[in-house]
């Protein structure tokens, strides 16, 4: 016998003891490794959950939530006390209510969704949707048609399941809504008519500078002499407190471009602090039994809620974790502020305080072709909860706010920069581009360069108020677009 054929044969043998043992497992008790472990049974009543935080966000629903068939009586509403056997949130304050609300039965499995998510996403088994690819192969197109689409032709792992695809389109709704938008091959085209003429000419300023020119390798060595994107995303909040490495799929999409994003509003999460030289000093100078007692304190102070609720105003997200490379920004803004380069191409500055604070830092060094804002879900049309209208004392809207978006607005149409706006529902929408009439300096200085309409890349994953759980919303719904309108120069001629 040859000695290849011996090696084939010893191979296989091998492969066939490989098999009879395969084989033969089948009896032997399936123990999944620890990072496999899941729950079994995903949906339990929001007063029965093994989470904490779910069973404290059951409570807020009870405490803020009324009953709707109360309400619809026109009697005081009582707080809803009974759990939906269907659904698990609190509804309605009696049994007797739920069986003959008939309306409940359109929210129902909307409610039971996000109840089964909230536990799955808590369950301790492996997010396969979470894992993000890396840079995109040479020469293969991305499709912005929708999500499914996108994440074929990115590369993402495959998204068995709807509750896969609702996670992780709540993950990257932030960084894919701007993509979507700037890139070339966006599905925002004048022949759908959601471009404008005066917003295809603002585009084309924008990717100029963010795609190499036809024919040349868009690889990171074609951005060397490239100037830098500035994406400043006003009146942040959860976008704030994303980590980094999903705002660096932005860059994937634009490999020869550097991105500079600034996080700026009162609600944006700041890094942890570190006080390490404090921390020694005071155990330095107290006693074993007092430094126990204030370390117990500070934690119990410390200890954040289990869960805060989101009353008409998203509260602000926890801190960020701090990177090696993070520095604080306080005396170059004199607000508290961080900025960290996370890469090569991707540099992130949070801003905690209102834009019109650090705006003259940035006035004069704004260009249509490199700077851009973003503002999700501004609240333009709601009432503000500061500021009163002077006429007849009732609240005004918060983009006529002194305090608010009153004053922004006006600053950032006079740069000529692209504006984008999202809203979670097609009522929000309506609702901040009705409000938009309604200021002088604001609605004739104003041109459209996207017109409203739903976003592809919204999040699919409902959201429910906790002050009345039939108010079910998406991140991001939908998207529309202005800039502040050119100068006409006029020169006037001497007769003579």
């Amino acid at each position: 016998m040859s000695l290849c054929r011996v090696r084939l044969f010893n191979a296989n043998l091998q492969q066939g003891f490989r098999g009879r043992r395969q084989f033969l497992n089948f009896a032997r008790i399936f123990k999944p490794a620890a990072h496999e472990s899941t729950m079994l049974d995903l949906f339990h009543p929001f007063s029965e959950s093994p989470f904490p935080a779910v069973k404290a966000r059951g409570e807020t629903v009870h405490s803020l939530a009324p009953c709707p068939v109360c309400s619809s009586t026109g009697t005081k509403p009582l707080r809803v006390k009974f759990e939906c056997p269907d659904c698990g949130w609190p509804t309605h304050c009696s049994e007797e209510h739920w069986e003959i609300d008939e309306e409940h039965a359109k929210f129902c499995p909307r409610l039971r969704e996000v109840n089964e998510d909230e536990h799955d996403l808590r369950s301790g088994r492996r997010m396969h949707e979470f894992e993000l690819p890396g840079p995109q192969a040479y020469e293969e197109a991305i499709s912005f048609a929708n999500w499914d689409l996108f994440w074929y032709t990115r590369g993402f792992s495959s998204m068995d399941t709807e509750r896969s695809r609702r996670h992780a389109s709540k993950l990257l709704t932030y960084p894919l809504t701007i993509g979507s938008v700037l890139h070339q091959n966006s599905g925002l085209t004048l022949n759908n008519h959601r471009v404008t003429p005066e917003g295809s000419r603002s585009l084309a300023a924008l990717r100029m500078t963010l795609h190499v020119a036809p024919g040349a390798p868009d690889t990171e060595e074609a951005g060397v002499a490239k100037p830098q994107i500035r994406i400043f995303i006003l009146g942040a909040r959860a976008e704030s407190s994303l980590p980094p490495h999903v705002w660096e799929q932005l860059c994937m999409l634009f490999p020869s471009c550097h991105f500079h994003l600034y996080f700026i509003g009162p609600q944006v999460s700041l890094p942890r602090l570190r006080d390490d030289w404090g921390s020694q000093e005071r155990a330095s100078t107290q006693s074993p039994k007092e430094d126990s007692a204030t370390a117990k304190a500070a934690s119990e102070q410390e200890k954040p809620p289990l869960y805060v609720p989101n009353v008409y105003e998203p509260p602000t997200p926890k801190p960020i974790a701090r990177l090696k490379r993070t520095r604080s920004s306080l005396k170059l803004y004199g607000v508290p502020s961080y900025t960290v380069p996370y890469s090569p191409q991707l540099t992130i500055t949070g801003i905690q305080a209102n834009y019109m604070e650090v705006h003259a830092q940035f006035r004069d060094t704004f260009d249509p072709y490199t700077d851009l804002f973003f503002l999700f879900s501004p609240g333009f049309g709601f009432p503000s909860p500061s500021s009163c209208s002077e006429r007849d004392r009732e609240r005004c809207l918060q983009i006529a706010s002194p305090t608010e978006w009153g004053p922004v607005i006006p600053a950032l149409l006079a740069t000529r920069c692209a504006i984008f706006v999202t809203g979670f529902s097609p009522a929000d929408i309506e609702r901040d581009i009705r409000s938009l009439d309604e200021v002088p300096d604001v609605a004739d200085e104003l041109e459209w360069i996207v017109t409203p309409g739903e976003n592809p890349f919204r999040s699919e994953k409902w959201e429910v108020a906790d002050f009345d759980p039939r108010v079910i919303v998406k991140t991001n719904w939908g998207l529309w677009g202005i800039r502040g309108k050119g100068k006409e120069v006029q020169v006037d001629y001497c007769r003579r």
